[in-house]
């Protein structure tokens, strides 16, 4: 396939782009470097420098016989899209390019602003771009388990049937957002499931839980072609704040009772995940929705299996509970499903000690680089 990866400088962007080249698929990556140009504005980094698209797709066509092509621009502007869809002629699009981070999108009313306008102008760009110039191409969009909130039901794969006065039907299961950057990503699945029903679009939304690691197989260990990890507490999933934590001895920063739980995984499940989608694709006029996730942890669970391998190195891993910066539950029941992705043939990378140890080993490499006074700033949601 030809495959546009919007987004292709992010962490699951590039990491992405390399994974679909290396199976022969033909890759472009678009991306404005609006993540790099939020964490001068933030006064954060990530725990070590990547060089951008020009530098890695150098690096990557040194370490391989794949070209990634590569567009420099913002896909909030139409005639930036209308020139890339016309001159690249996808056949699929993987659509990353958001403003990722719940964090961000609370702090004030500027962000929350940007967070609005440049997701949900994106997604409506893409959806209709696809329809004008490549009807047929298929949209795998990745959407957020963050969509569903916490609810006290068991959260289905996307939808819900429903049984009332004696009539049944099926909707999109209720969503009930925590943060700003979930909601527009509520949106955007309302964007698409309007335009697939109206316009027969090809759409698999992927509703991903955090992603944790740096390592695919395509970038191995070499440190040009790892994607960013961030550690601090606007851009940083909670695993990869943990383990940089550890590493350079800062306790491990447990927000509230710590019993919230999410389903997480690998970042090369991610990768996996994504190109399952594509190559099996959804059908025209079809929403497919799957919950990407392997495994559920409570945030002390985390901490707790960090704690343990961290010692085993030698790290005096403290756990602290502070105050939750965030309007969560803190305690809740959680039971989503997560059977299409294994069904398509996902073989899962499950968070093993080994997985662990790797990760504070390459942290412990990078730990002179760790600003400590970024790692958290209590940016408050209320």
């Amino acid at each position: 396939m030809k495959v546009l990866i919007l987004g292709g400088d992010g962490y699951l962007g590039w990491p992405t782009a390399m994974h679909l080249a290396s199976r022969g698929h033909t890759v472009a990556v678009v991306d404005n470097y609006l993540r790099r140009t939020l964490w001068l504005q933030t006064g954060v980094r990530p725990l070590f420098e990547v060089p951008d698209l020009t530098g890695r797709i150098a690096r990557w066509a040194e370490r391989s016989s794949d070209n990634i092509g590569c567009y420099i621009g913002d896909l909030r502007n139409w005639s930036f899209v209308e020139h890339v869809f016309k001159d690249f002629q996808p056949n699929a699009v993987v659509h990353y390019a958001e403003q990722p981070s719940a964090p961000y999108s609370m702090m004030g009313r500027e962000e929350a602003f940007l967070t609005l306008r440049n997701n949900l102008e994106v997604t409506a760009n893409i959806i209709f771009a696809v329809h004008e110039f490549c009807q047929t191409a298929q949209i795998v969009k990745l959407g957020t388990m963050g969509e569903y909130g916490t609810p006290n039901i068991d959260i289905e794969e996307g939808w819900l049937p429903i049984e009332h006065n004696g009539r049944k039907d099926k909707f999109l299961f209720p969503r009930q957002a925590g943060s700003l950057y979930h909601t527009t990503k509520i949106q955007d699945t309302d964007l698409l499931w309007f335009y697939v029903r109206t316009w027969k679009l090809c759409v698999t939304d992927l509703m991903q839980g955090p992603v944790y690691g740096v390592k695919t197989e395509e970038c191995a260990n070499d440190p040009m072609l790892f994607p960013f990890f961030n550690y601090d507490e606007i851009f940083g999933t909670c695993l990869n704040r943990f383990i940089v934590q550890a590493a350079v001895n800062y306790p491990l920063t447990v927000y509230g009772k710590g019993g919230q739980q999410r389903g997480y995984l690998n970042i090369q499940d991610t990768v996996n995940c994504v190109r399952l989608a594509l190559e099996n694709p959804a059908q025209p006029g079809e929403l497919r929705i799957f919950n990407q996730f392997t495994e559920v942890f409570s945030v002390n669970e985390l901490a707790e299996r960090i704690a343990t391998v961290g010692k085993q190195l030698g790290l005096n891993v403290k756990i602290k509970s502070i105050d939750n910066p965030r309007v969560e539950a803190e305690e809740h029941y959680y039971n989503p499903r997560h059977t299409g992705l294994l069904e398509l043939g996902l073989q899962p990378n499950l968070l093993t000690d080994d997985i662990l140890s790797e990760m504070l080993e390459l942290a412990l490499s990078y730990k002179d680089n760790v600003d400590l006074n970024t790692i958290f700033r209590s940016r408050k949601w209320r």
